[in-house]
């Protein structure tokens, strides 16, 4: 070892210069431009819309149902008059039960229909899909009120194409506008035919977006159609399932247009359903007041009915 390559023995060893610790980063602030006015301004116009056309329209109508109010004149503060009427009123308890027959038949009708739409439209062997939409999607681009009187046309019980028919084969007309259960079973085939469309597009998507694995794998383990679509499509599509239903009981609870031009609740006013109670209590007999109570009550049986569905929801969720 030569002496420019010798450790010297005097040197004293030099720590490391000890880790200094960064700085913390400053957080730059984002401009206050355009891209925060934006949402801001989005946000500011649904809430005013919201606002004005729902929040408004409530409070008033909440205000309305503690008085005796008829569209004209000063308000009368009743208190809790008009709803302790409603006991006792049995228009308002027809009206309400054929509503829930309505819903009983119309709903279940509708997603079945919905749902074996759109099992054909998915399967494999299933040819001009494209255009079997557009055709299915058409009833969903119609005004409520002309398929109310497409479906009058269709069912007149002097004058429609049913009857004329059945009168050509032989067979007795029927009195589609007169017997009570028969016009309710139009509007019931009538709302399933006018609500399909949207439901069978939701249905479309959940449909396809059940693993491709799953049916593959039953397949392999000799589980026909029927099995597959219960064990398999039925779980899968179960969320939309839900929507589904929720969103058609609210809408059919709802039901006034479609109704009003098919038959307007007839024969009578023994299919009258209550959103046509309310409309005839407010406008025909100028009873705001009262209509506004019988409104909130059916504000309130629909959110029941929401959250009875969402509680039902969450338990078939958290058993999966």
């Amino acid at each position: 070892m030569t002496l420019a390559h010798a450790p010297r023995r005097d040197a004293v060893p030099v720590a490391a210069p000890a880790a200094v610790a960064p700085a913390p980063p400053t957080r730059r602030r984002r401009p206050y431009g355009k891209h925060t006015l934006a949402p801001l301004a989005l946000t500011a116009v649904v809430i005013v819309l919201f606002a004005l056309f729902f929040v408004w329209p409530g409070a008033l109508g909440l205000l309305y149902s503690f008085t005796d109010y008829r569209g004209i004149g000063e308000l009368d503060f009743v208190g809790l008059e008009n709803y302790t009427d409603l006991v006792g009123d049995e228009d308002f308890w027809g009206a309400l039960s054929r509503t829930a027959l309505y819903v009983v038949l119309s709903v279940p009708a509708t997603v079945a229909l919905s749902l074996g739409i759109a099992v054909l439209l998915t399967n494999k062997w299933a040819r001009g899909t494209g255009f079997a939409k557009v055709v299915f999607f058409i009833p969903w681009l119609v005004s409520p009120i002309v398929t109310g009187v497409v479906w009058r046309w269709l069912f007149g019980e002097s004058f429609g194409i049913v009857n004329d028919v059945l009168t050509r084969l032989g067979a007795d007309p029927l009195a589609w506008s007169s017997d009570a259960d028969l016009a309710m079973a139009v509007v019931v085939v009538a709302t399933a035919w006018a609500n399909t469309a949207f439901n069978m597009l939701l249905y479309v998507a959940a449909i396809r977006n059940v693993p491709k694995s799953y049916y593959e794998a039953a397949e392999l383990d000799g589980a026909n159609a029927w099995q597959r679509f219960r064990a398999i499509t039925l779980p899968g599509i179960a969320p939309t399932t839900f929507m589904v239903v929720l969103l058609s009981t609210i809408g059919s609870m709802k039901e006034f247009a479609m109704v009003q031009a098919l038959n307007g609740g007839g024969p009578g006013t023994e299919n009258r359903l209550i959103v046509q109670y309310i409309y005839e209590t407010g406008f025909d007999r100028a009873e705001v007041g009262y209509a506004s109570a019988v409104s909130m009550v059916l504000m309130v049986i629909l959110l029941v009915v929401a959250l009875i569905q969402l509680r039902f929801e969450k338990r078939i969720r958290d058993g999966l």
